[in-house]
């Protein structure tokens, strides 16, 4: 029996070739997630439009993409719908959601604060509605990890208290990140059962569709006009076609072979690319409470993932 055990049979080249295809899929995925924050902070200052305006563009933008690239397969997209119609849907109304209130917490709480606050807290809620679901108590090494995102949070808040030109309502933006965390863990725990069985392009164009029609009534009353600038387009073509279309295209096909524990180390380099440009673009500032924070928050999700498995 032991040696049955040990011996470990060889794996085909076509699937360690899939297994490295999603490796890349996801760590580029995690790249061009990472651009989000700026782009939205750079549209906010030249377009005045509300978070909840430029979610409904940058989904509607890529919305119509995948469906100019799938108009030859809408029996497919109508096929998955009725086969799984309720996932399918709260997948795409907790994208629109979640987008929302991460824009939200960009201009209230400024790109970096944001984006580790709400890509952190997410991972880490996963990883305590699956402790509850097994009805277990975690072990120890699970317990340090969530110990250790809670006082990551709360020396972000408190390094975020004081309103600055980049952070003006940093307690709000706090909480719209943490919302858009718990959005984004839902919506992630549901949208990886659906990418089992329905095709990356088709589950990222119905979910990319439901989110621009949850977020529609909102921005109609918020305004969705923008002036008609090269950069204000451009910008707007980043957010819909790299960001949301292909990233999220990427994110789900990569997910069918890449274990959920190593996709969502990847997906770090998110907050790590957005942080980047937000000192090196925006000029805000970043305090030393703030990076421990960040750094104690990214290695608690790092730990949950990366433990070990446990022996059955």
């Amino acid at each position: 029996m032991s040696t049955s055990r040990t011996a470990s049979p060889a794996v085909p080249a076509p699937a360690v070739l899939a297994a490295r295809t999603g490796l890349i899929q996801i760590t580029v995925t995690g790249v061009l997630w990472g651009t989000t924050g700026v782009a939205v902070q750079l549209l906010r200052e030249s377009t005045g439009l509300s978070p909840v305006s430029i979610g409904f563009h940058r989904l509607a933008i890529a919305a119509l993409v995948l469906l100019a690239c799938t108009a030859s397969r809408l029996g497919t997209l109508v096929g998955a719908l009725r086969a799984a119609p309720v996932p399918l849907l709260i997948t795409g109304v907790g994208l629109g959601l979640y987008q929302a209130l991460y824009f939200a917490a960009v201009a209230l709480a400024g790109v970096s604060v944001a984006t580790v606050v709400s890509l952190g807290l997410a991972p880490v809620l996963a990883a305590a509605w699956e402790s509850a679901r097994a009805r277990r108590i975690p072990g120890p090494l699970r317990l340090g990890t969530l110990v250790a995102a809670v006082a990551g949070l709360a020396l972000i808040t408190t390094a975020s208290a004081q309103p600055t030109t980049a952070a003006p309502a940093p307690l709000f933006g706090l909480l719209a990140a943490a919302g858009s965390g718990l959005g984004y863990a839902v919506t992630t725990l549901i949208s990886r059962q659906v990418s089992q069985h329905t095709e990356p392009l088709t589950l990222t164009t119905v979910s990319t569709v439901v989110g621009a029609l949850t977020l529609a009534p909102f921005a109609l009353v918020a305004g969705i006009g923008v002036p008609a600038r090269v950069s204000t387009v451009a910008l707007l073509l980043h957010l819909g076609v790299v960001t949301t279309a292909v990233a999220y295209a990427l994110f789900y096909a990569g997910l069918r072979t890449t274990p959920g524990s190593v996709a969502a180390v990847l997906t770090l380099l998110e907050p790590l690319t957005a942080a980047a440009l937000a000192v090196a673009l925006l000029h805000e500032p970043l305090p030393l409470p703030v990076l421990v924070g960040g750094a104690l928050l990214l290695t608690a999700v790092a730990a949950t993932y990366l433990r070990p498995p446990e022996t059955r």
